[in-house]
């Protein structure tokens, strides 16, 4: 449990404790006060986490429970089909992917996965993608293109793999021809942060024509912890950081970086995966609805000119007040 949520511990101790009374007798005084204190732990926990800090909202988005692409893949697609290797080198377990079927329609998805228990997060590098990862993606993706299937990505990973041996093997050329296949691509594209967006290693599979976010995941161009050692030459100014770094989904939305927010069940989504996973169902549905009356060359088009608007800025003569 995380520290913001400690308050609300004591509230859901004793709702449990009463709800195992209430089982016995629904029509009896402990089955009223559950009512009113079931009301009450609402309340308070959404004025808890509408006073969320960006740091607070960083531990939220690397929670433990917190669903990964799989879970939301068992409980919105159908009859997914897993793809393995980058035809190169190996097959990463860090980004995973596969064909699947929405409402009986064929969809190629393609995302970060995280482990669980030590052992699934070493041999899933803790969703950080080694270049064959992102080879594979470009597979993928190509497949797609080739049998004309929309393409879903789930970005969920703190960065790219740093490691000296990732970097002998392209890692960087990797993340490149991954994010120009997607510019290019020319059936529609759907970017989902579920966690964590971090870095080049989120953006290497996260160029789309619709960016959606859970409303507590974070995207960024670097983590906190890397942004404090880089300005701060200290990691433990990491709050201050993830303040600055503005990698909220509100704020985001606001700067037109993303196009929506995607809200969590009460409490965030690591306390219901079925709430969580009937909201992003909507929200794909909807978004691949949007995109699906529109031509091949429409959609790069509008994709590129998506993201070229982000380039946008304000220049300011500051020499009167020099």
């Amino acid at each position: 449990m995380l520290d913001f949520e400690q308050e609300l511990l004591e509230l859901r101790d004793r709702i449990a404790e009463l709800n195992r009374e209430a089982d016995a007798d629904p029509n009896s005084a402990v089955a009223r006060e559950l009512a009113m204190l079931q009301l009450e732990l609402e309340a308070r926990t959404a004025d808890v986490f509408s006073r969320l800090s960006a740091w607070q909202r960083v531990h939220l988005a690397r929670h433990p429970k917190r669903p990964h692409m799989f879970d939301f893949v068992e409980r919105i697609f159908t009859d997914f089909t897993e793809l393995h290797g980058d035809r190169q080198f190996a097959d990463d377990g860090a980004v995973v992917g596969g064909m699947a079927r929405l409402d009986g329609d064929p969809v190629m998805l393609v995302g970060h996965q995280k482990g669980r228990t030590t052992n699934e997060n070493v041999e899933r590098n803790f969703g950080m993608a080694h270049p064959e990862g992102y080879r594979k993606a470009r597979r993928l993706f190509a497949m797609a293109e080739k049998f004309q299937m929309p393409v879903a990505t789930f970005l969920d990973t703190p960065g790219a793999s740093p490691l000296l041996e990732d970097e002998e093997r392209g890692q960087s050329w990797a993340i490149a021809e991954s994010m120009a296949s997607l510019v290019k691509l020319r059936v529609p594209i759907v970017v989902t942060v579920i966690g964590e967006g971090g870095s080049g290693g989120a953006l290497a599979i996260g160029v789309g024509d619709r960016i959606l976010m859970l409303e507590h995941a974070i995207y960024s161009v670097a983590s906190p912890e890397a942004a404090a050692s880089i300005i701060w030459r200290d990691a433990d100014f990491a709050e201050e950081a993830a303040a600055s770094l503005r990698l909220t989904s509100d704020e985001l939305l606001a700067m037109g970086l993303i196009d929506q927010v995607v809200a969590e069940p009460m409490g965030g989504a690591h306390n219901d995966h079925d709430a969580a996973a009937v909201a992003l169902d909507t929200a794909l549905r909807a978004a691949l609805a949007e995109l699906g009356g529109l031509g091949a060359e429409e959609l790069v088009d509008a994709r590129y000119a998506k993201f070229s608007a982000m380039t946008a800025y304000e220049q300011v003569d500051a020499g009167a007040d020099a």
